[in-house]
Order: C-alpha cells, then sequence, then structure tokens
C-alpha cells in the first residue's frame, strides 16, 4: 500500500475527546448523534465514552481502562521513557569512545 492511498486519521486533543464524551455521558447525546454532529467515527467515539466511564475490573483477566486523561499522560511518558534511553545508549558510547583516546 502506498502512502498516498493510506488513511491518516485525525488527532484530537485530550479536551475535545472527554468533551466528546461528555455529551455521551452526561448529556444524553446517542453515539450516533454525537458522532454525526462533531463529525467523528462512531468506533472513535465509543472507544472515548468507554475509557471516560469509571473504570471497572470486571476479572482479574481484564486489564484495568484508563480514562483519556491517564492514556494521554501513559503516551507522553512513553515517548519520554523512549528519548532518555536513546540518550543512555548515546552517552554510553560517547564514554567508551573517550575512553579508548585517552588511553
Amino acid at each position: 500500500m502506498s502512502d498516498q492511498n493510506k488513511h491518516k486519521r485525525p488527532k484530537y486533543t485530550i479536551q475535545f475527546k472527554q468533551d466528546a464524551a461528555k455529551l455521551v455521558n452526561e448529556k444524553g447525546y446517542t453515539h450516533k448523534q454525537a458522532a454525526e454532529n462533531l463529525g467523528i467515527s462512531l468506533t472513535a467515539l465509543g472507544r472515548w465514552v468507554r475509557a471516560e466511564k469509571a473504570p471497572t475490573i470486571a476479572s482479574t483477566t481484564k486489564k484495568k481502562v484508563l480514562n483519556l486523561t491517564d492514556q494521554d499522560e501513559l503516551s507522553r511518558l512513553r515517548k519520554e521513557v523512549e528519548q532518555l534511553r536513546m540518550e543512555r545508549e548515546i552517552l554510553k558510547k560517547a564514554a567508551v569512545f573517550f575512553a579508548t583516546e585517552l588511553q
């Protein structure tokens, strides 16, 4: 599949996602009404609504559902960890290089 044919998903802010979920959870809109009014997909709205509902653990095998704020923070922290790991590897290589230069 070429890059031109790939469908790019729009990026929505965490505030937009939370407000969209509030339409369904608090204002009484149906999923379909809210999705049509906001111009978003029904499946995306469904994910956001489930994420904003109170986390419940039905069984020990199910994962805890994170709300949108927690998902956003987790994503940010994962990116930060990856960046720090990369920087650490660069520093390790630099230390080895300078240690061999001194000999």
